[in-house]
């Protein structure tokens, strides 16, 4: 099927929709790209969609494997969020990284794709994860300085104050849930200035916990996710060495004309 208008969403979990698990969607997942996409569809069914974000991606693979993949499909808009997984790194060169993100951004502009892009999230709130911030907010800069030069769509994550309510995260707190995908979406063609019928999650009310309970949630969190996570990144493995793109050809996704 011919779809003169094409999404094509690139990245890593963030974009496949880790923590928005769906056994009927491909990969398990559902995620913030597809809602946007079945929200362009439901609007106008000349869109077609594809998604080649696969977890555990850093920017060059990113960059080497995806964009090259969706200049080929001829998209009219493209998603791109990437570096996350690279400013975990104990080690990184965040001004050479994005002279590489920047001619990927200019690659898919020169080719007329309408490109949105994202700053990373402001992980202030996290005892782990909040000691990259420097280096998230030295990342934003640039994504914002190259949003600007290539006249790319921003949606500015680290502003977004929502994503501080650690209720729209899954239980690894690495990846939103499916509260936090869904915010995405609507954020997300709100940037784009697209209308959409996404209805807003409502929150369950989450009870506070005395000290000593906190601490063993925060002990079995570091069992169960933590150190598998290091693990990994010690052996050079990647949680998404397995997989492959969701949607790796435009399609119509199969919820699409079901919900919102």
């Amino acid at each position: 099927m011919t779809f003169p208008q094409r999404y094509v969403a690139l990245g890593d979990s963030f974009t496949e929709g880790v923590g928005d698990w769906d056994p009927g969607s491909p990969n398990g997942v559902r995620g913030w790209a597809d809602r946007v996409a079945e929200q362009l569809i439901l609007a106008d069914a000349s869109w077609g969609y594809a998604n080649l974000a696969i977890r555990g991606k850093k920017m060059r693979q990113i960059l080497d494997e995806q964009v090259d993949a969706a200049l080929a499909l001829e998209p009219t808009l493209v998603t791109l969020y990437a570096g996350a997984n690279d400013i975990l790194r104990p080690r990184i060169d965040i001004d050479r990284l994005m002279f590489h993100y920047d001619d990927g951004i200019g690659r898919l502009r020169d080719a007329g794709a309408d490109v949105v892009l994202f700053t990373g999230f402001d992980t202030a709130g996290s005892a782990v994860f909040g000691k990259t911030r420097g280096r998230t907010a030295v990342y934003n800069e640039w994504v914002r300085e190259i949003a600007d030069r290539r006249e790319a769509t921003i949606v500015d994550y680290w502003r977004l104050r929502e994503f501080q309510d650690w209720r729209y995260w899954d239980v690894d707190r690495m990846h939103m849930s499916t509260a936090g995908h869904t915010l995405m979406a609507a954020r997300v063609l709100e940037a784009m200035k697209a209308s959409h019928a996404i209805d807003l999650p409502e929150l369950d009310a989450r009870p506070a916990l005395r000290r000593m309970e906190q601490l063993r949630a925060d002990a079995q969190w570091a069992r169960e996710y933590v150190t598998p996570w290091v693990g990994r990144r010690l052996r050079g493995v990647s949680s998404g060495d397995a997989l492959t793109a969701k949607y790796p050809a435009p399609v119509h996704p199969h919820r699409a004309s079901a919900r919102a």
